[in-house]
């Protein structure tokens, strides 16, 4: 819905730019192909950041599942690391060898 919104407001600022403007036509052009690429550039870091965020979330499915998940040079489990969710990040138990080690779960391998 926000993709639809947003090529309405491009359309009509891009309207009102060829009707109440001064511009030349390469000029209307040039400030098109900003606008475009700024437009193109979001899609694509909301893409990547989708992406990003599923992997994320596989991680600590896994982790919840109790299997073991390598992120760095730790290898991640239940036993060893507790989930933090509100940052996703595995933070070490007390009593282990990795107390107090913080691993981010996007820093993890799927």
């Amino acid at each position: 819905m926000g993709y639809i919104s947003a090529f309405i407001a491009i359309a009509l600022f891009l309207t009102l730019l060829h009707y109440f403007t001064e511009l030349n036509k390469q000029q209307k052009l040039i400030i098109s192909a900003v606008l475009s690429s700024f437009v193109l550039f979001a899609y694509l870091y909301n893409t990547y950041k989708a992406k990003e965020q599923e992997k994320m979330y596989d991680i600590v499915v896994r982790y919840k599942q109790g299997k073991t998940i390598h992120c760095g040079k730790y290898d991640i489990n239940s036993s060893n690391f507790t989930l933090s969710t509100g940052t996703y990040t595995f933070i070490g138990k007390k009593g282990t060898s990795y107390y107090s080690v913080m691993v981010s779960a996007y820093d993890c391998d799927q």
